[in-house]
This record gives C-alpha cells, structure tokens and sequence, in this order.
C-alpha cells in the first residue's frame, strides 16, 4: 500500500516580509513535494498564502485585519496561489488539484465523506491536492467553524486520510526549550511522545507579520494528528533534500511520535470534526469507567449539565476539574438529563422514558483526554 504524506507550508515559507508570493520559494517546495511522488509517495500538500499573496494586489500597504477585507484579498491570492504551484509542479510533470475548504464541511458527515473520495480519486491519478481553507466564506465572528490557521487544517486532513506522516514545514528547525533567538542556550527538543501544559508554554506565540500560526498552533495541530494515530514532523524545510530527510526520521526538527492507531472515519468525526451541542460534568468514577474501562455513560454519574441538546446531538463530557474527556452520542435532551443526574438506573426508570437508559453508548464515544488510550 501507498504511503501518504500530508504537508503543510505557511505563509511565511511562500512570502517576503511585506507579501507576496516569493516565486523561488514556491518552486523549491514544488521540486521536494514532487521528489516525494516520485519515489512513490502519495502526497497532499496543505497550504497557506492566500490572503499574503492577494493583499498586494488588492493595494492594501499591509496585510489586512477587517474581515471582508481579508476575504477580497484571499478571493485574489488563492488564483495568484494555483496558478503559481500549477506552473512550478508542471515543471516536474506534476498535477495540481484545488481543494477549498471550511469547517463546516468536517463538521458534516456527508460532505467530508465527498471531500474524502475525492481525494481518493485525485491520489489514484497522481494528482497532488493543494487544499487551503475557503477565506472567502469562513468568518472569523464564528470561531467555532473556522480552522484558526491552516495547522489545525493539515491536521484533520492526515487524520481523515489515515496519512503515514505529517510534514508541518517552520521558518525554524523545531521546538526549542526557549526561544532560540532569545536565548543561544536554548536546546532543541528532539523528539516528543506526549503533549503536556509545559510544551504548550515553550512554544510560544507566533513570529511572522504574514502568518498566523507560531508554534503554540502547530503544538496543537500535532496533538490532534497524534491522536489520530498520525505521527508529526516540525521543522524546517530550506536545502534540497530536507524534505526527503524530514520524511524518514532524520530532518532538521522535532518529531512527535504516536502509539495510536489510525482512527475510523466515524470516529473521527466523532472526535474532531463534529459541533458539540452540550456538555456533561462527570464524577471520577464515571470517569474511569469511560476512560479506562471501556464502560458507557449512566446517569448516575453525572454531576452537572448544559448546553441546548437532543438524542443523536454530539456532548463534550469533562472530568470534575473541567479537563476535557472525551465526546459522544447522547441519548437524553437536555432537560431528560437534568432531571435524572446522580441517579440510580431504577429512580430515572420511575421518572422518565428513554430509548436507551445510557447517556452515550460506549459505541458511540471517542477519549480525548491527553496521555490516554483512544478508545476505537
């Protein structure tokens, strides 16, 4: 079976300083990313740029911070965008494909299956899809259906592509203990195989006036991946060759390995595509049972409830502190569940009717607590 490797390329990799897209840059990653294809790698490459490349156009003096004007300057960048990496991939007898997406299109079920086979399809055929997120119709007033920055983007897509490797490309050669440029002491960490607070508070805040994602960003997009079952690469990608170095363990940055196992489609969605409706509060009981025991969801072991939810709406469920657990499938509205928290299976048989006497079927759930197994 074919290996597939998802890349992802900023805006700052593509760009000078003061926009626009740097011709020569993209003509390098176009040389490694086809390399990869070559040896027989199935490759998608998710890309930023949009809107650095467009702003210039558009006669903005600088990169834009108003929402519709961001979204003229994407609608012209993302053609300034295709059109170069058509030209630079032709020039290994490479095609390019242009996959725009949202996230409300991970979100529903149906349209990221479509996004999925098409994918497939244009993989079959040796086509490269280049997807970016559609800036001309996502809002950044509604956070919940954006992607932030496209390291969350690259992601999902190597988890919804049961991807090999992911290959997040840096203007730096991987996580340092400290800021690098601050500090000459500053170690590089090697390898990672869990994300805790204490490699969030080392990433840092971003660093490029063109982008968006620092590092802190792409610590997230890697524990994402992770949980995936996708292995992560960050780093950098500046001399011929680093590309095919990073793709076989010995590249210039950090590599954050995994001990999961690709995730199925349902469970993917399931775990990071979908919208939660509600969120249940649990007791450290229910916990275990859901975390380690494979067990599903009882009434009794609920503490708190809220949020506007159906049977079939997705809840986040979160441990007593308030750390995130996991997701699921609930059984209850909201109301049903209200009624019936901390109580026994007979007392909530007395007080109301349900389809189901569990809260989330353990069929229906996903852990995404840090440090825990994911439950398939």
């Amino acid at each position: 079976m074919q290996q597939t490797i998802v890349v992802k390329i900023g805006s700052s990799s593509l760009t000078s300083d003061e926009g626009g897209l740097n011709r020569d840059k993209l003509a390098f990653f176009a040389s490694e990313l086809s390399k990869l294809q070559h040896q027989g790698f199935q490759v998608l490459l998710v890309t930023s740029g949009a809107v650095a490349a467009g702003f210039r156009e558009m006669g903005y003096a600088s990169r834009p911070k108003n929402v519709h004007e961001k979204q003229a300057a994407a609608s012209v960048g993302q053609a300034l965008l295709m059109q170069a990496y058509h030209a630079a991939f032709a020039a290994h007898q490479v095609g390019v494909a242009q996959i725009l997406l949202t996230r409300y299109d991970f979100s529903n079920r149906r349209r990221i299956h479509n996004a999925s086979m098409t994918i497939e399809e244009l993989l079959k055929h040796r086509i490269i899809p280049i997807i970016n997120e559609n800036d001309t119709v996502a809002v950044d007033e509604l956070k919940e259906l954006k992607f932030g920055d496209n390291d969350k983007l690259s992601a999902l897509v190597a988890n919804l592509v049961r991807a090999w490797q992911l290959v997040i490309l840096t203007d730096t050669d991987g996580l340092y203990t400290e800021d690098p440029r601050k500090n000459i002491n500053a170690l590089r960490i090697d390898r990672v195989s869990e994300i805790d607070e204490e490699m969030y508070r080392i990433a840092g805040g971003s660093g490029s006036s063109v982008g968006t994602g620092g590092m802190r960003s792409k610590i997230e997009a890697a524990r994402i991946a992770m949980r995936g079952g996708v292995p992560v690469f960050v780093g950098r990608v500046a001399e011929d060759g680093d590309l095919d170095l990073a793709v076989h363990g010995i590249g210039k940055g950090t590599y954050f390995d995994t001990r999961e196992h690709n995730l199925p489609m349902k469970k993917q969605w399931l775990g990071f595509h979908s919208l939660p409706q509600g969120q249940i509060t649990v007791d450290q009981g229910a916990e275990t049972a859901l975390v380690l025991g494979g067990r599903s969801l009882l009434p009794a072991g609920i503490k708190e409830v809220s949020g506007d939810f159906h049977p079939g709406d997705v809840v986040e469920v979160v441990s007593s502190d308030q750390q995130i657990i996991g997701r699921g499938v609930v059984n209850y509205s909201t109301w049903q569940l209200q009624a019936v928290a901390g109580l026994s299976t007979e007392e909530v048989q007395k007080r109301i009717e349900v389809q189901r006497m569990e809260v989330i079927h353990r069929d229906e759930w996903i852990t995404l607590t840090a440090g825990k197994q994911i439950n398939e």
